[in-house]
């Protein structure tokens, strides 16, 4: 019969026998490689693919370690009921936590659901918030969607300048998503004074 045996003080999750021979280990993730699987949204189903096996130490890390890593994780977790028990308050404030200590990913998806009312009230004013502090930080989805707000009339055209120069300056090899970008700084540019626009494209 195996069982379960998780330790915070440990980076590994053992699931073992009733004679307490490790059958099987999971490695808790690096900080790199969980902002890495962050980044690219599988952050939930690697929780899921590794059977719940770290809900422990991820908790542990989030809470009494703060890691904002770690307390976006387990926001997410909490906030879909990937593991534990569903609790959307609970989960949002470990999401604003991770963010108030500049985890660029916390910023887009709380800027995001402000956007859209998912999981919060639509509140354009605070998406643009928390959209711009992740944009100056190179986050190419909240620098995009940032800009449609201004496009659609959202936000004050003092903020034009930097959401533009931004998004003008990332590097993007998908062609695509290349022409979007080129369409929104084109209705951007529809709003600002030429030698704004031309301040904008200087190198950094």
């Amino acid at each position: 019969m195996l069982k379960k045996w998780c330790s915070v003080g440990f980076l590994l999750c053992w699931q073992v026998s009733a004679a307490q021979e490790p059958i099987e280990a999971v490695p808790l993730y690096t900080q790199a490689e969980l902002i890495e699987l962050i980044k690219q949204n599988t952050h939930l189903e690697r929780v899921k693919a590794d059977e719940c096996q770290l809900v422990q130490d991820i908790e542990a890390r989030a809470e009494t370690m703060a890691l904002p890593s770690y307390q976006f994780l387990y926001g997410d977790m909490l906030a879909y009921a990937v593991c534990v028990e569903r609790d959307v308050e609970l989960g949002l404030y470990y999401m604003r936590s991770a963010a108030e200590q500049g985890l660029a990913s916390a910023l887009e998806q709380l800027g995001r659901y402000y956007d859209v009312g998912q999981l919060v009230q639509a509140d354009k004013a605070m998406a643009i918030t928390y959209l711009r502090e992740a944009a100056a930080q190179g986050n190419l989805k909240a620098q995009l969607r940032l800009v449609s707000l201004f496009n659609n009339g959202h936000g004050s055209p003092r903020d034009y300048e930097d959401a533009y120069r931004w998004l003008f300056h990332s590097a993007v090899a998908d062609k695509k998503q290349h022409k979007q970008i080129e369409h929104a700084l084109s209705k951007l540019a529809e709003r600002m004074p030429q030698s704004v626009i031309r301040r904008a494209r200087l190198p950094l």
